[in-house]
């Protein structure tokens, strides 16, 4: 039954990687024809989430194949990166949000950032709702850690929809910046989480080693 609920966890994590490359393409795109820093930056973390994503998928291999064996320094070295990843965007979105606020920029539109957050919060309430419901089925902890990723894109899409509905509704002009600071806040604290869990798995990885 095991080996069941793993084949579906490697399932949940193919599709995340799928998905949010298409969401990251199709996201950066558009953010760029509309003029929206939120957006894009949206679809840049969605790269980001393809990176960490695969570190994900690795893991998941491992642990289907021998539960007890010890974290890989593939495993360290993509949390390392995309620890680092996420606080380039946030220094980015930062810049952008400073130099929109001094020159006043409006975007063209922000009518994609509701259609892509909107579909984004209930894919990505599935996958959390999914990847928590096995992790808890196999007791690993680092599926229910995954499923607690997954809920923070989920509200890195609230506050994009949030951004985007409210310019669309009243033309606000910051309402996107300030939609971008909110992404940059979740994109730092997500930064922050990798490396935290890359110096947790690295005493890990050092700790099974002195013991063999």
């Amino acid at each position: 039954m095991e080996r069941k609920y793993y084949r579906k966890v490697l399932l949940l994590a193919i599709f995340t990687i799928v998905y949010n490359l298409a969401e990251g393409i199709i996201s950066v795109m558009l953010g760029i024809q509309d003029e929206t820093l939120a957006l894009f930056g949206f679809g840049v973390d969605s790269f980001i989430e393809v990176l960490s994503g695969f570190g994900i998928l690795q893991m998941v291999i491992r642990i289907d194949k021998n539960p007890g064996s010890s974290r890989t320094r593939f495993e360290i070295t993509a949390l390392r990166i995309t620890g680092s990843s996420f606080y380039i965007l946030t220094l980015g979105l930062l810049a952008g949000a400073t130099i929109n606020f001094y020159t006043g920029h409006k975007p063209e539109s922000t009518f994609w950032g509701v259609v892509i957050s909107g579909i984004s919060i209930l894919v990505m309430f599935w996958l959390y709702r999914s990847k928590i419901h096995y992790g808890k089925k196999l007791n690993s902890e680092p599926v229910i850690s995954d499923g607690k990723c997954t809920l923070v894109c989920l509200y890195m899409s609230i506050v994009l929809l949030l951004s985007s509905a409210i310019y669309e509704l009243t033309g606000f002009g910051w309402v996107d910046t300030i939609g971008a600071l909110g992404l940059a806040w979740f994109s730092f604290n997500e930064g922050r989480e990798a490396f935290e869990k890359a110096r947790g798995k690295e005493c890990c990885t050092e700790e099974n080693f002195n013991n063999n």
